[in-house]
């Protein structure tokens, strides 16, 4: 091959080998260009959506309107708005007051193991039954599941107050009771559920309207500002006549039926 020939190889090699570093430059150009203006589509979206939960969270959600709404309050229930709820027998000489949180673990506890000897005290016209429902669990973990139990809480109270306290029976029981982080009062279909285990309430399309309508929505946001009003603070909390019922000078509740039995004897021979 001549030196000519050879030269012009070369020269011919040197400018392939420049058009194609020019067009991957190109192709990095164009590539940078689009991550730009993926990135700047992302970041107003980012900023869309955190524009529109601002704005979402400065409306009033459905449980702050019940708030203000008129209330519609259940029937079997007494006072202002409806939030004095007592069961049991008019001779009954002595009232047991009972604080609770749906959403409530220990709640829960005290149902399963004492619940049953509350109910058939009150059955027997031991003492009357005076429930005040709260719903703060709402605040601390977030959801709505206490507020919505109240309200189906309500809508079995208008049925009856054996139905009320069956269903009540039924939403804290290990079966039903749900994980106090786990939401699942929120949904209606679940509350549906577990009353569907109320022979009372299976079926009921009065009880099933009032719980999927919201009906006492209203009368149960009465209620938990009731308890608020009540300078109680935590759940459960048991008082007679004034007095919180508390396990050997502790502040803690009786959550075994021997525990119950032992601040209740006091309290109702005084």
């Amino acid at each position: 091959m001549s030196a000519r020939n050879n030269q012009a190889n070369k020269a011919a090699a040197r400018e392939r080998l420049r058009e194609e570093r020019e067009r991957q430059a190109k192709k990095e150009r164009t590539r940078r260009r689009l991550i730009v203006g993926v990135s700047a589509v992302a970041v107003l979206a980012v900023a869309g959506g955190i524009g529109y939960a601002v704005v979402r969270s400065g409306q009033p959600s459905a449980w702050d309107a019940a708030a203000e709404a008129a209330v519609t309050a259940p029937k079997n229930t007494e006072g202002e708005n409806g939030t004095t709820v007592v069961i049991g027998k008019d001779s009954a000489k002595k009232t047991l007051e009972l604080y609770e949180d749906s959403r409530c673990p220990v709640c829960a506890t005290f149902e399963q193991k004492v619940g049953p000897t509350v109910e058939k005290d009150v059955e027997a016209g031991k003492y009357r039954l005076k429930y005040v429902g709260a719903t703060f669990i709402d605040n601390f973990d977030q959801g709505e599941g206490s507020k919505n139990a109240l309200s189906a809480l309500g809508a079995a109270l208008d049925v009856s107050p054996q139905a009320f306290l069956k269903y009540k029976e039924a939403l804290y029981s290990a079966k039903w009771h749900p994980d106090e982080k786990t939401d699942k009062f929120a949904k209606d279909s679940y509350l549906l559920e577990v009353a569907d285990t109320v022979p009372a309430l299976k079926g009921n399309a009065a009880f099933r309207k009032n719980v999927e309508a919201g009906t006492f929505d209203a009368w149960a946001m009465r209620m938990s500002k009731a308890f608020d009003a009540s300078g109680v603070t935590g759940t459960p909390t048991l008082k007679m006549d004034g007095k919180a019922l508390t396990v050997g000078g502790s502040q803690n509740p009786p959550l075994s039926v021997e525990e119950f039995e032992t601040v209740l004897a006091p309290a109702l021979a005084g």
